[in-house]
């Protein structure tokens, strides 16, 4: 006997923020995902796994990275020098844009970005170091701005 197929669940309706402004939005520190709350609020409680995260105070720049360790989108208090990922708490640098360089890879040719004075860095894809700086003919060194 054939078993009923249940229909495919409707997608979710997708996100528009608030027009008034009453609405902020931070990541939450238990699950990752995209928290809403209301201006005002010092912390919010996630629907999906109960953590409580701490809203930062008003006026707070915030800033993202990307963790090198797991790819795991962070956000934390523009100005830190590191952050540590809560998935796979690989401690990240923090960099402003004019603190960091691209370089490619001396054996890939695979642009890499590291912290703006160093003297080589290690390519993630073949594990090549790419010295900084020692052949500028073949080594395309830019500052970010």
């Amino acid at each position: 006997m054939p078993v009923p197929l249940a229909p495919y669940p409707t997608p979710p309706l997708p996100f528009t923020p608030p027009a008034t402004g009453s609405e902020s939005q931070l990541v939450c520190s238990g699950c990752r995902n995209l928290l809403l709350y209301p201006v005002g609020a010092t912390s919010v409680c996630c629907a999906v796994c109960s953590s409580v995260t701490a809203v930062p105070p008003p006026g707070t720049e915030m800033a993202q990275l990307v963790c090198g360790g797991c790819h795991t989108l962070l956000m934390y208090i523009r100005g830190a020098a590191s952050v540590q990922c809560s998935c796979c708490h690989t401690i990240n640098l923090a960099l402003e844009g004019n603190q960091v360089a691209h370089v490619s890879c001396g054996n890939c040719r695979m642009l890499l970005m590291y912290p703006y004075g160093a003297r080589s860095v290690k390519c993630a894809v073949c594990q090549f170091i790419t010295s900084i700086g020692a052949s500028t003919s073949n080594i395309e060194q830019k500052l970010v701005t």
